[in-house]
């Protein structure tokens, strides 16, 4: 697994982007981001747990997403509280985080029945979040996703791939 991240130097909007392909069709790769019932089984980094009913999705511009994350070590909470901007299935996801003001956009590419790119585009993203630490742990949310989708989608003989990209 080579997931990469790029930021961009000089730009007072702290940027970091992210492409993952999949083995799955796009419409469950979308489906899986706007279900609680499947969030649970991925959503953050590896040694977090995201209980279901601590999972709130109303995917549609103006709707919530609210997750609370809990470190399985010691029982610490994230919460994370966002609004939609733009949902378009199942192709886009776009949301504006609360607390940080850090906006998310989720494209979903189709390179196939069976194949999915991701690509992810962080803008307004904290300075916590840019250390390589916080990125390697984002990149095991992509293997804890990818891990998912190899159990729930039928087994296809295409590998997933993953690439790193520069700055945008």
């Amino acid at each position: 697994m080579g997931a990469g991240e790029g930021r961009s130097r000089g730009d007072p909007r702290n940027q970091l982007r992210f492409r993952r392909v999949f083995a799955a069709p796009r419409e469950l790769v979308f489906r899986c981001m706007i279900d609680p019932d499947h969030l649970a089984h991925f959503w953050g980094p590896a040694g977090v747990s995201a209980p279901r009913e601590r999972i709130k999705v109303d995917a549609r511009p103006g709707g919530v997403f609210e997750t609370v994350m809990v470190n399985d070590a010691d029982g610490s909470e994230y919460p994370t509280h966002a609004v939609y901007d733009d949902v378009r299935e199942p192709e886009l996801l776009a949301w504006t985080e609360t607390q940080s003001g850090m906006r998310v956009r989720t494209e979903f590419v189709a390179l196939g029945p069976n194949r999915t790119e991701v690509r992810i585009h962080q803008t307004y993203v904290p300075e916590a979040f840019l250390a390589p630490e916080a990125q390697a742990g984002f990149l095991t949310s992509l293997d804890r996703f990818d891990a998912y989708l190899g159990r729930v989608a039928r087994p296809h003989p295409e590998n997933s791939e993953s690439r790193q990209e520069g700055p945008p």
